[in-house]
């Protein structure tokens, strides 16, 4: 007797795989690898390296040991690895990349069953437990001023979010484009994130929903607040990580919301809180928490909001019959 899944339309058939979207994504990462070499010299591709390395050693380790089928082949950890070490300090030393892919592929991933049953991001929440672990190795000090095709100056330097890091003798609004500032390997040069976000549009790996709402309530209440130095939309936007995380890390397929309400709700609590975070917390940054804590909401927000399948019916109350 053959057994059949019924199941409610409409019947999306795709030619698509969980491999070709990682590989599409990781396709989308490389200009942010290529500008972070060229910024900070290839320490920046051996800090990638171990942690792309990292992830997929854990993650057929914890497979093999579980007794689970492996599934290193489907890229999802490479692609972990990467955006972990994309948010990394160029000055993050081996360890401490270790220590994060751990993190990311046992603790957030692995354990929740795996790829598609985690509830939060895997890298962003071996970054935060990186910052909170050892806050001086993974911003402020660990920034330095990126060279051009050059050597990386070690002498660190503010993060355009910092007080005063703005305006004369500060960073221009090119220097936040093109990526002449301090931070993360992946996050400073803001053109090689942009094509990146074209090309995962143009192979319909995401929509531009999420990306561009988080990045306009950023905008908007940073201007708002007008916290840290930062003075109008533009220089919110291309400050600190916003950019990156909205285009590589909100979209990520198991911590987002299913519904098309409940995506604009998740995207504007992402920009809202970052935005918060930046003006009224100690850290200037606040990307990484508000994705987590939207990553918390999603499945209330699959619950309380449903779309009406056709053909359902309401359960209708029965009224009590007074005698």
């Amino acid at each position: 007797m053959t057994a059949y899944s019924v199941t409610t339309a409409p019947h999306i058939r795709t030619k698509e795989s969980t491999t070709s979207i990682m590989r599409n994504v990781l396709i989308a990462l490389t200009p942010c690898l290529i500008a972070g070499v060229c910024f900070f010299g290839f320490l920046s591709l051996f800090v990638v390296a171990v942690c792309v390395v990292s992830c997929v050693f854990f993650e057929w380790l914890f497979e093999v040991i579980m007794k689970r089928p492996i599934t290193i082949k489907d890229l999802s950890a490479a692609v972990t690895g990467m955006l972990l070490g994309l948010t990394m300090p160029v000055t993050a030393p081996w360890w401490m990349c270790i220590i994060g892919s751990a993190v990311a592929i046992l603790l957030a991933k692995q354990l929740f069953g795996g790829i598609g049953d985690n509830f939060l991001n895997p890298a962003l929440t071996a970054r935060a437990v990186l910052l909170a672990s050892w806050p001086g190795r993974m911003s402020g000090a660990a920034f330095v001023s990126p060279n051009f095709l050059g050597k990386v100056d070690s002498v660190s330097a503010a993060t355009p979010l910092a007080p005063g890091a703005m305006g004369e003798g500060g960073y221009s609004i090119l220097d936040l484009f093109l990526g002449r500032i301090p931070g993360t390997i992946g996050e400073v040069c803001k053109i090689a994130i942009l094509l990146g976000f074209v090309y995962l549009l143009v192979t319909r790996v995401i929509s531009w929903g999420i990306p561009v709402i988080i990045v306009l309530t950023t905008g908007v209440f940073g201007w708002i607040f007008n916290g840290g130095g930062i003075t109008t939309p533009i220089v919110s936007v291309l400050s600190g990580g916003i950019l990156f995380g909205a285009v590589f890390m909100a979209t990520d397929y198991s911590t987002c919301p299913m519904t098309a309400l409940g995506q604009i709700i998740f995207a504007f609590g992402i920009g809202l809180l970052t935005a918060v975070i930046r003006r009224f917390a100690g850290y200037p940054e606040g990307v990484t928490y508000a994705i987590l804590f939207m990553n918390i909401v999603t499945p209330l927000l699959d619950k309380y909001i449903k779309p009406t399948i056709y053909g359902e019916q309401k359960e209708k109350k029965e009224v009590a019959k007074v005698a």
